[in-house]
């Protein structure tokens, strides 16, 4: 940073009310490496909901909070707040491998978990799932999507029927057309997939897994959706997921289509067209599944640090604490996902800049620090928590999140999930631009990054969330170093369990992010600025609707927050 960028910053903070002494945080590298060698350790197993793990997770991420400095955040009970918030969920696991077959004029298939499909167990509400011939029906990418004047259904009846439906979206493979190009709506993404069919009344998804469209292999596919399944209570859940659903390798399609003579590729290019029809794939399928289904607790944890004038008014960092928990042995037997990127290095995050806002004077509004669960069984924590918040939504000024920090060294930019233009992402340019760091827009953008992390559940609810992601362009090596990083850790380690701890990792970039939002976080805190969605952002009106419930000092008081029925 130079000495002009650094008066300026000064100023501006001063402006803010910012004493000069709060405005510089420091982190400390070997405490940050300490917090993921132990969120990671294998005795954690892997951290997933309703587990010794979970629990170990929730006990340490407390007390890291309260030596941190903070005060428990999370719901009140008799008079008191806790550290947590309690995350109702539906649990289910397949008590053994479903039996999957399809019929065809082409023969038989037998489809083995793990290998030619990946079988979820299910959450719409049944503990037996039974199919007998059900009828397979080939819906595109499975889209219905009017204002864009598309439907890959064409009044295609598909109650009690498997429809087979293509990662991602239209525009995908050509990157352009009526879904905006490369970057992935949420048409896209699998959980969309799934919700359209249920309303339809099928039976059950089959979704074709391609590497590219996908952004990963199937080795994550099989490791995300052959463990233990969650979901937040739903007064119907059948209305939400299908009795089956899965992914399936895209040679098993191959074959499928091919004993319906069709050629898959065909297929694929006509699902590109707006005039696409449905296709009888000639074939049934029939399914056994015995699961175990019970409504358990899992737990976000949640820190704060009142504000000095402003209260009632919030900025949150939050991070996810869970992962995948003990799964299906890799090639070297290892079932243990401990997730040491994803997450313990947000959690790190969240800790540390916990204790660098607890060391400076308190400022102007309340800042949160939210250690949400279940994120990777659908961002549930987030889901629950923004349909019962413990801080008012209209009255948080905005989500600073991080899922996955940097361990590869400082960087020379920095990016954020999603291509959303909204003024809180303006703040993090601005201070990455103090710090001579640019912003590159997000190369997952077509991957549906934006709808894979925990600032979309508050985004859906308008309020601005961004999720930052470090940079690829590493002062050692340039952007072929950093791209080969991320590449190989997509490939070998994301959602796999060689996603451990390594001593040889170096912080300096993680300390740098660090730092950035601190000072983005720390400026919002001591404002009455309201950060806002741009004009054609889907989420601008709903942020608008809350408009009354906000204001500078003086504003009305928001509702009394957080009330819950138990805290721990």
């Amino acid at each position: 940073m130079t000495s002009q960028s650094l008066s300026v910053t000064a100023a501006i903070l001063a402006l803010a009310g910012v004493p000069a002494a709060a405005q510089q945080a420091t982190f400390d590298q070997a405490r940050i490496a300490q917090h993921v060698r132990t969120l990671s350790d294998d005795s954690f197993e892997g951290r997933a909901p309703s587990t010794r793990g979970e629990q170990m997770t929730v006990d340490y991420i407390s007390k890291q909070f309260a030596a941190a400095g903070l005060q428990p955040g999370g719901e009140v009970v008799n008079g008191r707040r806790g550290w947590t918030q309690r995350v109702p969920l539906l649990k289910s696991d397949n008590l053994a491998d479903p039996v999957v077959t399809i019929q065809s004029a082409g023969g038989g298939m037998r489809l083995t978990q793990g290998n030619e499909i990946a079988v979820r167990a299910p959450t719409n509400g049944q503990s037996q799932v039974r199919l007998t011939n059900a009828p397979i029906v080939f819906a595109g990418y499975g889209v219905s999507a009017p204002e864009r004047q598309w439907d890959d259904f064409k009044g295609q009846d598909v109650r009690g029927k498997i429809i087979v439906v293509l990662v991602n979206d239209p525009d995908f493979e050509g990157g352009e057309g009526n879904f905006g190009g490369k970057a992935m709506t949420y048409y896209g993404r699998w959980t969309y997939k799934y919700e359209e069919a249920a309303k339809r009344g099928a039976a059950g998804v089959l979704i074709v897994h391609e590497t590219v469209p996908a952004s990963y292999g199937w080795a994550t596919v099989k490791n995300s959706n052959t463990i233990t399944m969650f979901d937040v209570v739903r007064p119907n859940p059948a209305a939400e997921h299908t009795p089956f659903e899965s992914w399936i390798q895209r040679d098993t399609a191959v074959q499928l289509f091919r004993n319906a003579g069709l050629d898959f590729e065909a297929a694929k290019q006509a699902a590109r067209r707006r005039d696409f029809q449905p296709m009888d794939l000639k074939a049934t399928l029939s399914a056994t599944l015995n699961a175990k289904t019970e409504v358990i607790n899992s737990y976000n944890v949640a820190g704060m640090l009142p504000g000095r004038t402003r209260p009632d008014e919030t900025i949150i960092y939050s991070a996810h604490h869970d992962h995948l928990g003990i799964g299906l042995p890799d090639a070297n037997g290892d079932r243990i996902f401990n997730g040491a990127i994803d997450n313990a290095t947000g959690v790190a995050h969240l800790i540390e800049q916990a204790r660098a806002f607890a060391k400076r004077p308190r400022t102007q509004r309340s800042v949160v620090f939210l250690a949400v669960a279940a994120e990777e069984k659908g961002l549930l924590g987030t889901e629950y928590y923004v349909s019962n918040p413990l801080f008012p939504l209209a009255r948080t000024a905005g989500i600073l999140n991080t899922d996955v920090m940097g361990v590869n060294g400082r960087a020379r930019d920095f990016s954020a999930r999603g291509n959303e233009k909204f003024g809180l992402l303006d703040m993090v340019v601005a201070e990455g631009r103090r710090q001579g760091r640019t912003f590159t827009p997000d190369p997952g953008a077509a991957a549906g990054s934006f709808f894979r992390s925990d600032h979309f559940p508050f985004a859906k609810a308008g309020v601005p969330a961004l999720s930052f992601t470090p940079g690829r362009n590493l002062i050692d090596g340039g952007t072929a170093r950093g791209d080969a990083l991320a590449a190989d850790y997509t490939a070998k380690r994301y959602h796999q369990p060689d996603d451990e701890f390594d001593p040889n990792w170096n912080w300096s970039g993680f300390v740098q992010d660090a730092q950035l939002l601190h000072n983005v976080g720390y400026r919002l805190a001591n404002s009455a600025d309201w950060p806002q969605w741009d004009a054609g952002s889907e989420f601008r009106a709903i942020r608008d609707r809350s408009e009354g419930e906000r204001g500078g000092p003086g504003a009305p008081a928001a509702p009394a927050p957080g009330r819950g029925e138990r805290g721990r």
